[in-house]
């Protein structure tokens, strides 16, 4: 990795926050009405987003680049704006936020299990996951609040994924031979068809309502793993920092309206 690397994607979540502060909020007070099914699902996923990272911080810190440290905190950021947003969504609905949920428990103790480079590539199932699912939610859920909140969750998704092949990239080049590094992500596809099933049992009934069957959420999760396997392997396939996305329609900024 060159030197510049990192600090080019800590530039780029800082102008990401700042265009966060320029929109805004989405208007609250609209109100949103969505099937049980999918209510107890956001509720599950907002857990899921809320959490002070101070594990992955300190995995960063203890790797020794300080640009990527800096990256890694403003990365956590935005991931506790996702919980915000899906909090205050969740209120506008009339539901309430859940304290905890099991699931949420055991992927944050696999996690924590070893070092960074797992703690990356469980990261990116999570990543994975959440894409095709706050897409599912955008797409299939008839309100339009609900729908611009997944939206603004999605393209954040969208771009962390890079950001994580970067750093996974470096991390399994590490390993001593080829065949190893082949072995990890061929390990990593297996924990991600795990991972995806699992979410689509357990997330099914709202899944459904959106318009998604079980299997196509798994086929879909699945078909995305190839690109990122060619990612971390290959050191010539381009990452580039995404740009920032300057023309985004701007909505109503309220006095909730914050940048991480």
């Amino acid at each position: 990795m060159s030197a510049a690397e990192f600090a080019e994607w800590t530039e780029h979540f800082v102008e990401e926050a700042e265009q966060r502060r320029r929109i805004g909020d989405p208007d609250w007070t609209t109100g949103a009405a969505l099937p049980d099914e999918v209510w107890r699902s956001l509720q599950r996923f907002q857990v899921g987003e809320d959490g002070d990272g101070a594990n992955l911080i300190g995995k960063a810190d203890r790797a020794g680049d300080a640009d990527y440290a800096e990256a890694v905190r403003l990365f956590v950021a935005e991931e506790q704006n996702h919980a915000r947003l899906l909090a205050l969504l969740l209120a506008a609905g009339g539901q309430p936020t859940i304290d905890t949920c099991w699931s949420d428990r055991v992927f944050v103790r696999l996690r924590r299990l070893l070092g960074l480079r797992m703690e990356l590539l469980t990261l990116m199932v999570a990543e994975l996951v959440a894409v095709r699912y706050y897409r599912a939610v955008r797409d299939g859920a008839d309100d339009p609040l609900v729908a611009e909140v997944a939206a603004r969750i999605l393209a954040d998704e969208e771009r962390h994924i890079p950001f994580h092949c970067r750093r996974l990239r470096a991390s399994v080049a590490e390993l001593p031979a080829r065949p190893l590094r082949s072995l990890t992500m061929t390990g990593w596809r297996a924990m991600m068809l795990g991972a995806s099933v699992f979410v689509a049992a357990d997330h099914g009934p709202a899944l459904g309502r959106l318009g998604v069957g079980r299997g196509r959420f798994v086929t879909d999760v699945m078909a995305s793993t190839g690109p990122i396997v060619k990612d971390v392997l290959d050191p010539t396939r381009p990452l580039d920092v995404p740009p920032v996305d300057h023309a985004r329609p701007a909505t109503r900024p309220t006095a909730a309206a914050a940048g991480v």
